[in-house]
């Protein structure tokens, strides 16, 4: 038994040291992390530290025009020297951390301009990633996404293009402590070409640095991201524009309607009215409250002020022919009562009407210009008088005259004048329109 024992103990005491821990003892006596005050930037007290930056678009993933602001994922990599963690390495290789050695050691304190969220993704880990070489430059990459601000100019929605930067900068570190650089130009950006958006086509990326002042804290080191999107027109071509341009025609069905037909044409006019209303409501929900005119309402408004237009013009050939038929009724209650007065009027070349009562204003007003003839005794007229008997003197020259008038009356009593204008200045002034518009915003 004790002889057992003994044996136990000394290969307990024979066994080989944790791989781990001596590797963790090694790291840190490699990067010299406890050595030095990482709370400081790196030749604190000398010039500013140059720190290169590149970026890889990974996605563009929306466009709010209501927030007026767009999100976007990428990869976010700093490059600078910190002398500090320098290390020797016969082989020259570099030595790759995660995000738990980012809180030991001094990094660039970059941040979002204008930007409203962001986060960095940590799924199944936080997404960063240090890499350290021997001479002691440092790659730091991070994956994040951020949600920023974009000054959006609807003007000419939705025939519009806008423009949206993402902008980065030092937020303690001015231009005599860090200098943020783009590290290698306009190719240190760089764009997934899988990147596509529903609405908006991607037309340029590209980026840009100035020096940005602050009259509290001075001046910092600013990098832009600029990238152009236009907006893609058969969208709005199918939910906006085409059912306002169907409205409108279908508010000249009207014309060719019956005047008499009030329950008809009145009904067709509210619901093309009632219509636009909709179609103007629902473009408006989807967009910001501006305090100016976007291209899409002064579509929208004009066609919905030739559907307005097309209802008072039927409200106005009702009224003309009320009054019309008034002025009919009252000339045939005259004729009724003048029935039981018959009388002959006679000239040379003379020509007789027959008047029955059922006669309308254009043949009264025909009968103006001639002159009465003495009366015929009662004795030469009938007992029963059916009509009355008028001897009219026409001459040779107003006869055709008159006839024309009287047919251009009665084609009038059947289509009103003003329906027939209508039927061709409406869709005319609306082609004209739709020139003028699509020449301008085109």
């Amino acid at each position: 038994f004790f002889f057992w024992e003994f044996e136990t103990r000394s290969s307990l005491a024979k066994k080989p040291p944790d791989v781990t821990k001596s590797r963790r003892l090694k790291t840190e006596q490699l990067l010299k992390v406890d050595d030095h005050d990482f709370t400081m930037r790196p030749a604190f007290g000398g010039p500013a530290i140059p720190v290169g930056v590149d970026v890889q678009v990974e996605s563009l993933d929306s466009i709010s025009e209501v927030d007026m602001d767009f999100t976007m994922t990428l990869y976010l990599r700093h490059y600078w020297k910190d002398e500090r963690l320098s290390f020797t390495s016969t082989t020259n290789k570099s030595m790759t951390f995660d995000g738990r050695l980012v809180k030991k050691i001094w990094v660039p304190d970059v941040f979002f301009v204008h930007s409203k969220r962001s986060f960095i993704h940590d799924t199944t880990t936080e997404n960063i990633m240090l890499r350290v070489f021997p001479d002691g430059h440092v790659l730091y990459s991070l994956r994040v996404t951020v949600t920023a601000a974009c000054n959006m100019d609807f003007s000419r929605f939705p025939l519009d293009s806008q423009s949206c930067s993402l902008e980065l900068e030092s937020y303690a570190y001015t231009d005599e402590d860090l200098m943020l650089y783009w590290k290698s130009g306009d190719e240190s950006l760089s764009i997934d070409d899988k990147i596509s958006l529903s609405q908006f086509l991607i037309q340029k990326f590209h980026t840009t640095s100035r020096l940005a002042f602050y009259s509290s804290t001075g001046w910092y080191n600013r990098l832009y991201i600029n990238f152009t999107l236009r907006r893609h027109i058969f969208f709005f071509l199918l939910q906006t524009y085409f059912p306002a341009t169907l409205m409108v025609m279908l508010s000249w069905v009207s014309f060719w309607i019956d005047r008499r037909a009030v329950p008809a044409r009145v009904s067709l006019g509210i619901t093309t009215v009632l219509t636009m209303s909709t179609i103007i409501t629902g473009v408006n929900a989807s967009m910001p409250r501006v305090s100016y005119i976007k291209a899409v309402d002064i579509y929208l408004w004009v066609s919905f002020v030739f559907v307005f237009l097309s209802v008072l013009e039927y409200a106005a050939v009702n009224y003309l022919t009320t009054v019309q038929e008034r002025r009919e009724r009252k000339l045939r209650d005259r004729a009724v009562r003048e029935q039981s007065l018959p009388c002959t009027c006679g000239m040379s070349h003379t020509r007789t009407m027959m008047l029955d009562g059922t006669y309308s204003e254009a043949d009264t007003n025909s009968l103006a210009g001639y002159t009465e003839a003495p009366m015929v005794p009662d004795e030469v007229v009938p007992e029963k008088q059916e009509h009355m008997v008028v001897h009219l003197s026409v001459s040779s020259e107003s006869t055709n005259t008159k006839k024309k008038g009287i047919r251009a009356l009665r084609i009038m009593q059947n289509t009103h004048a003003i329906d027939k204008y209508s039927r061709m200045i409406f869709p005319g002034a609306y082609i004209i329109f739709n020139l003028i518009y699509w020449s301008v915003y085109c």
